[in-house]
């Protein structure tokens, strides 16, 4: 089995004993009295270094930075060649460092590393280009319907971007968050959770290597509740990109509030996976096992609750459960896992706890049901199916975020519809179905910010993204960043001399 040490030996890395945050271009210095927050690795359960926690003063020096970067101009007002010349540059060397970047990332999250290698991090290169592609084709608007007058509507960076990363995708999710921000000259602070900063403080490095000025972007690190909070409810902060559960939504947008901030918020799911009994019944296996366990089920856009019409129903979970017991969970570092650990231990003792919930509320355990300890002292959990009838247990409507999927068999078409509505959740849906009827109905139906039929996990980055009721607010996507970042200017000019009435002037 491939070793943590082994890994790191293997790719020329030295890990510091203590991780500071990155501010102006510049690691900051250790201090000996900040709290450190304990970084494993969750494929043994063993230390691989230590956390720096930024409290309020370092959160606002950080911010500080950002703000004077942006008022400088040499990246709000630079030319947009000269930011797609640093965004190609800085995919090429993320493509470049791809195994490294991988590693880091599976390292802290758990993630096996050949999915990252082939998937997340040139998601990360991809997020850059794209963005460079579109801020090159954007244009004003221009208005000429009021005689006289030509009105003109043009975008500017809205200024400093607080940037909140999560646990579960470091990479893809941070890079698009950068990417949408810096795009359009703004200047961001980003906060990666505590427990997984490292692949994120060596893509900022990425971008600055590839020529992104020092200080245009800022990380700071810690908890939630202490460097988080303080980042949130920072005066000098003009747009908040949050992704993460709904509980941190809450605090960060009741801090935002403060100061009216605006708020873009990607959230949890408890998405509904529907099969129909005229599937392509192979396919919507394939897919339902890659849209529930793909990141171990650490994932916001989990097929978590699988909706079975009853003709195939049967079928379906034996074959379903046949697979699910046949995935290969082990280490991350293995290219031949399928399924790694949980992303810490507090999470792993939490998706535990839901499935012990589960079996107390009386849904059917298949398969799975607990944590592997054989495989040693890591955060292993058995991939576990459950079949319930009750779509109101906490199974099935309160959000896992694990390897653990529920089972539910409908009739027709308006129970499904019925089934898969009810959750105060609307991220994604999937429907697989040989009826274009059908699939056109649900489209429309469906209550979730994205609908796959039949296909799992597909993503143009042209169309938005986001959801439904609690799972969010806002949308990712070019068009949806460019609102966000950036403030709306309308400028209206008189063509000659329009007549402009005299007030107070004395009638002779």
């Amino acid at each position: 089995m491939t070793t943590v040490d082994q890994a790191i030996a293997d790719q020329g890395l030295t890990l510091p004993e203590v991780i500071t945050s990155y501010v102006g271009g510049e690691s900051v210095p250790v201090e000996p009295n900040a709290n450190q927050h304990a970084l494993t690795f969750p494929g043994t359960g063993e230390r691989i270094a230590s956390l720096q926690e930024d409290d309020a003063a370092a959160v606002a020096n950080a911010v500080a930075c950002a703000r004077n970067s942006f008022e400088s101009g040499e990246w709000s007002n630079a030319s947009t060649a000269a930011r797609q010349a640093v965004f190609r540059r800085a995919a090429n060397l993320i493509r470049a460092h791809a195994t490294e970047l991988a590693l880091l990332e599976c390292l802290c999250a758990g993630l096996p590393s050949s999915h990252l290698a082939s998937r997340q991090v040139p998601r990360a290169a991809d997020n850059l280009d794209f963005f460079a592609d579109y801020i090159g084709v954007m244009a004003g608007e221009t208005f000429e319907q009021l005689p006289g007058y030509q009105t003109s509507v043009t975008r500017q960076p809205a200024g400093v971007a607080a940037l909140f990363a999560p646990w579960n995708a470091p990479l893809a999710l941070a890079s698009m968050q950068i990417a949408s921000s810096l795009a359009f000259g703004n200047t961001c602070v980003l906060k990666p959770s505590e427990y997984t900063p490292l692949s994120i403080l060596r893509m900022v490095k990425l971008l600055e290597e590839a020529g992104l000025p020092a200080g245009t972007i800022s990380v700071i690190n810690g908890s939630g509740g202490v460097t988080g909070a303080a980042l949130a409810s920072s005066p000098d902060i003009d747009r908040i990109a949050f992704t993460g559960g709904g509980a941190t939504a809450r605090q960060v947008m009741a801090a935002a509030s403060e100061h009216l901030t605006p708020v873009h918020f990607e959230l949890g799911g408890k998405s509904a996976n529907i099969v129909f009994d005229d599937a392509n019944f192979d396919r919507a296996v394939d897919g339902s096992l890659v849209n529930i366990f793909s990141n171990s089920g650490q994932i916001c856009i989990a097929g978590a609750r699988i909706l079975l019409q009853r003709d195939i129903a049967e079928r379906f979970i034996e074959a379903f459960v046949a697979r699910t017991q046949s995935l290969k969970v082990g280490n991350p570092l293995d290219p031949s896992t399928e399924v790694g650990p949980m992303a810490f231990k507090a999470h792993w003792q939490r998706v535990l706890d839901h499935i012990a919930r589960a079996r107390s509320d009386g849904a059917s355990l298949l398969c799975g049901g607990e944590a592997r300890v054989d495989l040693g002292d890591g955060y292993f959990i058995a991939p576990t199916v459950f079949q319930v009838d009750n779509n109101q247990l906490s199974l099935c409507q309160e959000e896992v975020f694990g390897p653990v999927v529920s089972i539910q068999i409908f009739d027709d078409d308006d129970e499904a519809l019925s089934l898969a509505n009810d959750s105060r959740f609307g991220l994604v849906g999937y429907c697989w179905t040989n009826s274009l009827a059908r699939a056109q109905a649900f489209q429309q139906q469906v209550e979730a910010g994205t609908l796959w039929i039949n296909t799992p996990l597909a993503r143009d980055l042209r169309a938005p993204f986001g959801g439904f009721k609690e799972s969010g607010i806002g949308r990712d996507g070019p068009r949806q960043a460019a609102e966000f970042f950036t403030e709306e200017k309308a400028t209206i000019t008189a063509l000659g001399t329009p007549p402009i009435r005299k007030l107070g002037e004395t009638s002779s």
